[in-house]
């Protein structure tokens, strides 16, 4: 729908122009941030590419994906050696790269093991590299990939078998920040009192708040891959939520900031952005890293 403006002592009508589509970033639009005319064209963005997605699925319809699964096995006598068996599953409207490792467990070899969870890009637990890149098999659409679909576990991780990795390491790297809330002023449980938070506050740390553990940053990071010491981009996002917080006090935040500028945390990013572009969640992870830098440096300043 078009509004017309009456010029003055004139019958012309005029009509404005709309300006060029501009595609707003989900987080910006979910903040609120975006203008109304700015919404608009992002749905309309939105459903062009929708439409696109569904029309690839119709010409794919009734015909097979073919995949390529990793196996390893190193309890299994002929299986020690790593190979890639190949599948041909029956695609369905949006079938992911999860349902097609479900469907060639079940129909076909029910030894090919990996992890999967809440299939709603929750849990974070069926991460996998899909050819080339680091994403989740649950929320990663079959008809988006080039076929022969390539399925294998997370780089830089100890492979246990087949798609599944140890996570150990990442998790002791997550807990090396102190992952849980600490405030010295908490109100006494009697008073019934409320831990508020201003929605200026919340609205900074919200995107940090998103993480769902899955790993594939650490696993996407150079640096994690050469320094096993080092924290990580999911650890030092998880540092970055609580040290944003202001309802933490001021020490701790200062012992947050401690934490991360150790040798192996904060200065070891070489700002690659290969831990943001395979976040499944849209956690600017790296902007998270420089602004704990900047706070870094901030706290270290002194003049007299």
């Amino acid at each position: 729908m078009s509004t017309q403006q009456q010029e003055p002592d004139t019958d012309a009508e005029t009509e404005p122009e709309e300006p060029e589509s501009q595609e707003v970033p989900a987080d910006q639009e979910m903040s609120g941030l975006a203008s109304p005319q700015q919404q608009r064209l992002q749905r309309k963005h939105d459903g062009m590419a929708e439409r696109e997605r569904e029309a690839a699925e119709d010409d794919l319809e009734g015909d097979s994906v073919h995949i390529k699964v990793f196996r390893y096995d190193p309890e299994v006598e002929g299986k020690q050696e790593p190979r890639f068996d190949d599948f041909h599953v029956p695609f369905e409207r949006g079938m992911t790269v999860l349902d097609a490792v479900i469907y060639a467990r079940d129909e076909f070899d029910s030894s090919l093991t990996f992890r999967h969870s809440c299939r709603q890009a929750i849990c974070g637990s069926d991460a996998f590299f899909v050819n080339g890149r680091q994403r989740l098999g649950c929320k990663t659409q079959i008809s988006e990939l080039d076929q022969p679909v390539r399925i294998e576990p997370l780089p830089h991780q100890e492979v246990v078998k087949d798609l599944v990795v140890d996570m150990d390491h990442f998790y002791d790297q997550m807990h090396a920040v102190e992952p849980y809330f600490q405030d010295e002023d908490t109100p006494d449980s009697a008073d019934l009192e409320e831990q508020r938070q201003s929605p200026e506050n919340r609205e900074k740390i919200k995107m940090s708040s998103r993480c769902i553990w899955c790993g594939a940053c650490m696993s996407s990071c150079n640096i994690a891959a050469g320094d096993n010491e080092y924290l990580g981009p999911a650890a030092i996002n998880k540092a970055y939520k609580f040290a944003m917080d202001d309802r933490e006090s001021e020490e701790i935040k200062e012992h947050r900031l401690r934490i991360v500028e150790q040798e192996h945390g904060v200065w070891r990013c070489q700002t690659q952005f290969s831990c943001t572009e395979v976040c499944p969640k849209d956690i600017p992870l790296t902007e998270h890293i420089q602004e704990l830098k900047r706070e870094a440096v901030k706290k270290n300043l002194k003049f007299w």
